[in-house]
């Protein structure tokens, strides 16, 4: 791939992006401080990217700026984790591509988040293994605490939340995917 292809897939690739994030030009912009002209008009593939605009938007999206303009790989088949706090609460990516299957580590607090959260929905499905500690999962009308090695899974578009409600940390492995796709878990290896 030429530089010119690889500046022309960057538009696309960073409307994708934001669009699997959910998130508007103007939440954008509003983060970045980058106009929600030049925005759109990176997205459209009207402006070359630079190096400033790049970083700020790399920064935006938590992702390394080799995954913004497709950087050949490299090789290294590890997964360069960077913690991220939202709400409280830390997020470890262990997955490199936007979009489809991610996967994530989160860790919540003691008492997190401190108060009786109101259940959200949004599309996808998702999947939680409980690693240590105690996760309260409100889900519709059921009211469940998952042990560590305790597993769920649910459509996000039933009404869901979680409380830490213990003195120690709840740490979760926690696969999501964005259009509603199942995950396939087995149990053990299928006999021959």
């Amino acid at each position: 791939m030429d530089l010119e292809e690889v500046l022309q897939a960057v538009g696309p690739r960073l409307r994708s992006l934001r669009q699997e994030r959910g998130t508007t030009l103007a939440q954008l912009s509003k983060s970045t401080g980058i106009s929600v002209s030049t925005l759109s008009r990176l997205e459209s593939g009207r402006r070359r990217p630079t190096l400033e605009l790049m970083l700020q938007l790399a920064r935006a999206y938590q992702v390394q700026l080799d995954e913004l303009i497709d950087a050949p790989v490299t090789g290294d088949p590890r997964v360069h984790m960077r913690p991220d706090k939202r709400f409280g609460m830390t997020y470890i990516p262990l997955s490199r591509r936007p979009g489809g299957m991610q996967a994530y580590k989160q860790i919540y607090p003691p008492h997190w988040p401190g108060y009786e959260p109101e259940q959200q929905v949004h599309e996808g499905y998702e999947w939680l293994y409980v690693l240590s500690g105690r996760l309260r999962l409100l889900l519709g009308q059921h009211d469940v605490i998952l042990s560590a090695s305790e597993v769920a899974e649910f459509d996000t578009r039933t009404p869901h939340a979680f409380v830490n409600p213990d003195d120690e940390p709840a740490e979760v492995l926690a696969l999501f995917g964005p259009q509603g796709e199942r995950m396939h878990v087995k149990a053990r290896p299928i006999a021959k």
